[in-house]
Order: structure tokens, then sequence, then C-alpha cells
């Protein structure tokens, strides 16, 4: 049922905030101050992770929140059922057949097993001036945030391959988030919610993409660095 009230609000004009969390530096007073702040829902996962604790990760959140707790897995072996869904990923970005196809592949049957809600969701990773893990895991490359065009219908092409949600990441850290131009130029051309991460780390970054018309803006990095950061830029969502 979260799962399903979350698809709804995403595909509303109502913009969401999202808070990313990294299992390897779960932070239970950033879930604390994140439930307070009534954040949309929680994404778990990471590019790459030391330790295998999605589930109990999961869990922890549930204990503390209410909202949605969705999976965003780097690969196959982040899945848990204790999860309410997944943002099931594929880097239409890049040309490494392992993220595009591949990598579902191996992850189809036990997706199917565990019964998880899943969102098919076109991965667009675009250059954010810092090599990001997603990068480096993947190797592959950033799309150049210059070509607005070749952006713009990468996401086209995503919706008309079936594609349920296009998400712009401009990776984690990121020197420079997906620009304005970028987000307005998809909007006006896809029909499908459009996400947006990386490198947003104040309340006028986002409030610039809530005008473009991102469905939802995703904080990670920046709220790790200091998690306070949350209680400024959710009121970008008030």
């Amino acid at each position: 049922m979260k799962f399903k009230k979350f698809i709804k609000t995403l595909s509303s004009s109502k913009p969401l905030l999202a808070v990313l969390i990294d299992p390897d530096k779960f932070n239970i007073k950033l879930i604390r101050l994140a439930d307070k702040n009534k954040v949309s829902c929680f994404l778990v996962g990471g590019s790459e992770l030391k330790t295998n604790n999605i589930a109990q990760v999961v869990e922890q959140i549930k204990k503390i929140s209410k909202a949605a707790v969705i999976l965003f897995p780097g690969d196959e072996t982040q899945l848990t059922k204790n999860a309410d869904g997944m943002l099931l990923l594929s880097l239409l970005s890049g040309r490494n057949p392992d993220y595009l196809i591949e990598k579902h592949i191996t992850a189809a049957p036990l997706i199917k097993k565990l019964k998880l809600n899943y969102l098919s969701t076109a991965y667009l990773l675009i250059d954010g001036g810092k090599e990001s893990a997603t990068q480096k895991i993947t190797k592959t490359k950033p799309l150049d945030p210059a070509n607005v065009e070749y952006i713009k219908n990468t996401s086209i092409a995503g919706e008309q391959l079936g594609f349920k949600a296009i998400y712009l990441e401009a990776g984690s850290g990121a020197k420079n988030n997906v620009s304005e131009r970028i987000v307005k130029q998809i909007k006006q051309n896809v029909s499908v919610p459009v996400i947006v991460g990386g490198g947003i780390n104040t309340r006028a970054k986002a409030e610039k993409l809530i005008k473009a018309g991102a469905n939802m803006i995703v904080v990670g990095n920046a709220l790790e660095k200091n998690i306070n950061l949350i209680n400024d830029i959710s009121k970008a969502f008030k």
C-alpha cells in the first residue's frame, strides 16, 4: 500500500523530498530528523557497499518512520523483502550491457521470489563536475550537461521503451547539480515523473529544481555531512 501511494503521489503535481541512505553511513539521528521534517520517502542503497546490511537498515528506518522505504540498488545483492518497493534502474546514459540489462536478468528471479514492488526507471548519469561512484563502478561516462538535446532525447527514448520514471543523477557529492534547463526540457517532452539527485545541498537549489518541474528531489551526501541541512531544504516543499 505504501508503494502504491508513493507512485500515485510521485505522479501528482506535488513535489516530493526523498532522503538517500547509504547503508555504510547509516545515521539513526538523520532518520529521526528526516521523519520530523516529514520527508516523502527514504531511498536505501549505493553504488558499492562494504557491508551487506540492507535488510537491517530498512528495518531500523521502518521502526522510526512511516514514510515509504524504497530500495535504490547498486546491484542484485542489495535486495530485501522488508522494503516497500524498489526503483528498478537501467543506466540508459551508459553503454555497459551489465547495467543496461545483464544485472536485471540476474536480479529478475529474486525480485519475483521476494514479490518486490518496483518502478521501472531510466537512470541518466549527468556530469556533475566530479567523478562519481556510479561512473567508477559502471565504467561508463556521464552525459555532457551542455548537450541538453541529447539528454532530452535519451529521456524520450526511455519513456518510449516503457520506463515509468526518469532519474537524472549528477552523482553523490557532485560539484554541480542537474540544471533547471535540463529538467524543464525533459518535463516538456515526457509524461512520466522526473526524479533529480546529486549535488543538491541548499534550499535554493531545491526550489529552482521544483520550479523547473522536478517531481522528486533526492538529497543524500549533503545530509551525511550535515544532518541539520534537512531542516532548511524541507522548507522548499512546504
